[in-house]
């Protein structure tokens, strides 16, 4: 009933949903219950373990690879706009000689040779396209009305964290990849898990790391990376045109489907095909829109940002206090980006590049443009024009995050709620695709590489589609969450692990960009 009421028009009839709901409750809350449980931290105040381990990660990666996100950050950008491209093509040529001698093409000196399908830099966009999104617009929202002004500083902390675990779970999904004979690239914690651990003679945990990891990041594939965003993104298109038909949802879905299938179909060169084209046109005309509100309420701005530093330290009128703010902050900053949780990894394997190292340090701009920008610019767009017109009450929970920041928007650029709702089907579209390609990865590695196996796995996804467009998701989400959080564990594990190979990695990089230079 699951999978065949959505196709026969009945999932729109509540009982169905909300009996849906009450069986996913009744059999998972265990492990959702189990994944978010929260350690006592106050009398008031409990913590998220998992949200100690992605932050103590995060610090212990920065410490140990001595602040990446400030030391490496303009590197990343040399290499996102191909700069140190050349060092692949020496390398290769040192190895194999010259593959052109008759001469050669500029475009095609990086490509030659190495391993891999994409770019630098739609290896970036592919992953951002995974976590920019609807956390970004609705999230942030939801962070403010319960955290206050202060969350934001919190928030741009624990992006800035993040970059050190991009760069660290990135650079080790380079180095163990699987390359098959074709040129097709197969990466993420489930290799470097296997791979490296064998290496430090733990085969047989990471075997077990490995399985756990796939087993999370396909229930994530379905749940959170797809039924979520297609559930969303139908809410405001219905919304948007007041349809309603009972079934609106649902034509929805089927239609998003099958442009899904269009991209998916074409693997992981499709997919970063899109998504470069897509996440830099969503992210100028978001940011541009924030941007436009903020020059336009100047005189606002050192009274805005007096709230946030002021919040961020005295918690005054947040439940919680000070330790709620910090908590909401670091909550939305970390789970928006997904610094630590390993999924990113998956994408940026892929990559054109001899030198693992080169990849991980473009990940970590990851975190800066989701958090630190577009997370902040969101925060900052709220708490001006809330200070113009009260339409919210810090410490008072909103259910609806989309709405909300419509409504910020729209009181400064009229009718920009259109274009939003446009932005999160867009988003929402970006997100399943690169969340299909993650799943996908964890599926091969259980059941092996063949058409057959794809196909399977591709006809589920675009089922959940339907689904997840068609009826109230509820528990289910929870649940799928609590899988894309659960790959925390095993990804964690593997990078403290196996930092040293990342350190060498990090020192043979920089030394080839030295002799470049020299």
């Amino acid at each position: 009933m699951f999978i065949i009421s959505p196709l026969i028009g009945f999932a729109q009839e509540q009982s169905t949903s909300a009996l849906i709901d009450e069986n996913f409750k009744k059999y998972t809350s265990w492990f959702v219950d189990l994944i978010f449980y929260e350690i006592p931290f106050t009398e008031t105040m409990k913590i998220p373990w998992v949200l100690i381990i992605l932050l103590g990660g995060a610090i212990y990666f920065t410490l140990t690879f001595r602040f990446p996100q400030f030391r490496l950050f303009g590197t990343s950008i040399k290499v996102v706009q191909g700069k140190y491209d050349d060092i692949d093509h020496h390398e290769v040529e040192k190895s194999y000689g010259d593959q052109t001698p008759g001469g050669d093409v500029f475009e095609t000196i990086a490509m030659e040779g190495v391993e891999g399908e994409v770019t630098h830099f739609q290896a970036l966009t592919a992953a951002l396209s995974a976590t920019v999104g609807l956390g970004n617009i609705a999230g942030v929202a939801v962070a403010l009305s319960i955290g206050g002004p202060g969350a934001t500083f919190w928030m741009i902390l624990a992006g800035l964290l993040g970059m050190s675990s991009k760069f660290a779970e990135c650079t080790l999904g380079v180095k163990y990849r699987d390359v098959d004979k074709d040129g097709t690239v197969y990466g993420g914690p489930m290799y470097y898990l296997t791979k490296g651990l064998k290496e430090k003679g733990l085969g047989f945990l990471g075997k077990i790391l490995a399985v756990f990891f796939a087993i999370m990041v396909i229930g994530g594939s379905f749940g959170g990376g797809n039924m979520f965003q297609a559930n969303q993104a139908s809410a405001q298109f219905v919304q948007l045109f007041g349809l309603t038909d009972a079934n609106a949802g649902m034509y929805f879905g089927m239609v998003m489907a099958a442009i899904v299938a269009v991209v998916i179909i074409g693997g992981i060169k499709r997919i970063a095909s899109v998504t470069e084209k897509i996440v830099p046109f969503m992210a100028v005309i978001y940011v541009g829109a924030a941007l436009v509100i903020i020059l336009f309420n100047i005189p606002l701005i050192p009274q805005a940002f007096g709230l946030i530093f002021d919040g961020a330290f005295t918690g005054s009128g947040i439940a919680g206090g000070f330790i709620g703010v910090l908590i909401q902050g670091f909550r939305r900053g970390t789970f928006s980006n997904e610094a630590g949780v390993g999924s990113a990894a998956i994408a940026h394997s892929a990559v054109k590049t001899k030198y693992p190292a080169s990849e991980g340090i473009v990940a970590l701009l990851e975190p800066f443009i989701d958090t630190v920008v577009i997370c902040t610019m969101t925060a900052l767009v709220l708490i001006i024009t809330n200070i113009k017109g009260g339409f919210f009450d810090y410490g008072v929970e909103v259910k609806q995050g989309v709405e909300l920041t419509a409504t910020a928007f729209d009181s400064v650029i009229p009718h920009f709620s259109i274009i939003l709702t446009i932005a999160v089907i867009l988003f929402a579209f970006s997100t399943m695709i690169s969340w299909s390609y993650y799943g996908m990865q964890g599926w091969k590695f259980l059941f092996g590489k063949g058409k057959f196996i794809d196909l399977v796995y591709k006809i589920l996804f675009l089922l959940f589609v339907i689904i997840g467009a068609s009826i109230s998701l509820g528990a289910v989400i929870d649940f799928s969450d609590a899988m894309i959080f659960a790959m925390v564990v095993p990804n964690m594990i593997g990078l403290v692990l196996l930092s040293p190979k990342i350190k060498e990695e990090l020192t043979k990089y920089m030394q080839a960009i030295k002799n470049k230079k020299s």
